[in-house]
Parts: structure tokens; C-alpha cells; sequence
């Protein structure tokens, strides 16, 4: 009977380290949202990209794709150039969550609305439903994107 408790006990320790680490990891992982969002609304390239992999591979709602932060550093660079692009906001409404695939993969899906986007003429755009889906990897201690996502949910009729 006392060896069974002795388990049980060691049992429960250890479930609460995981969940202290999972907790932990989810906020250091959430955290990463942080830089991209304040480098969008700062118009801040290295800021945006400071959490992505060297070999990171991003594809926009568009299908504009960058392979490698280099890549992906030139084309948001010519992006963040464009004023009817950058114009709107989509702070504060942002949605997410994550799953943790290994103890070194995490999955982050969020969604946001951008309201006040321009299209190119200058005309305005409907609000933006838009999807992001980051794939993360602990390299070094250090989670980064390895892979991103986006998309856009247009309204059903």
C-alpha cells in the first residue's frame, strides 16, 4: 500500500511540473505574437521578424510567399511601403490558442479583424477576417517560427 502512494505521489509531482512547463511554454509562445503585432502597427521589419527562422517559410493571404527570414525581411520591407496596405488597424482583437504537437512544436492559430484597410485605388476595404497559423520550434531554448500562414475567411452568403 505504501509503495502505491509513494507512486501516486510521484505521479502527481510530475504532472504538475508538466503542467508548469506547459504553461510556462504557452506564454513564451504567445509572447512572440507580441513583436510581430507591435512590428505591423510600428511599420518595423526587424521587429516583426525578430521571432521567425533563418529558414523560416511565410505565405501571406495573397499567396505572396518568402522563404528564409532574408526573404521574408525584403518582402515585408516593400509591404510596409505601401500606405494603402499599412492603413487600418487590427489591434486589440485578436484571438488564439495553441497546441503543443511535441515538446518542441507548437501550433499558435489566431484570428484578427482589420478594419480600415484601403485597396489600391484608395477605396476602402470590408473588415478583414483574418487566419493566421504559426508553426514554432524550440531550437537552442529559443522558440521560433519555422512556418506562417495566413488567410482570409470571406462573409458567406
Amino acid at each position: 500500500m505504501k509503495l502505491l502512494q509513494k507512486i501516486l505521489l510521484i505521479l502527481i509531482m510530475l504532472s504538475t511540473i508538466v503542467v508548469s512547463q506547459s504553461a510556462a511554454d504557452t506564454a513564451a509562445v504567445l509572447k512572440i505574437l507580441d513583436s510581430w503585432n507591435r512590428g505591423w502597427a510600428e511599420k518595423d521589419v526587424d521587429l516583426a521578424i525578430q521571432a521567425y527562422s533563418e529558414d523560416t517559410d511565410w505565405t501571406n493571404a495573397f499567396g505572396d510567399r518568402f522563404q528564409g527570414k532574408a526573404a521574408l525581411k525584403k518582402g515585408l520591407t516593400f509591404i510596409f511601403s505601401l500606405d494603402f496596405v499599412m492603413a487600418g488597424n487590427s489591434g486589440g482583437n485578436e484571438f488564439s490558442d495553441v497546441t503543443f504537437l511535441a515538446a518542441d512544436v507548437a501550433l499558435i492559430r489566431s484570428k484578427l479583424v482589420r478594419v480600415g484597410q484601403l485597396m489600391s485605388s484608395g477605396d476602402k476595404m470590408p473588415d478583414r477576417h483574418i487566419n493566421h497559423l504559426r508553426v514554432l520550434h524550440l531550437r537552442d531554448g529559443e522558440w521560433q517560427i519555422v512556418s506562417h500562414m495566413i488567410s482570409q475567411a470571406h462573409p458567406k452568403r
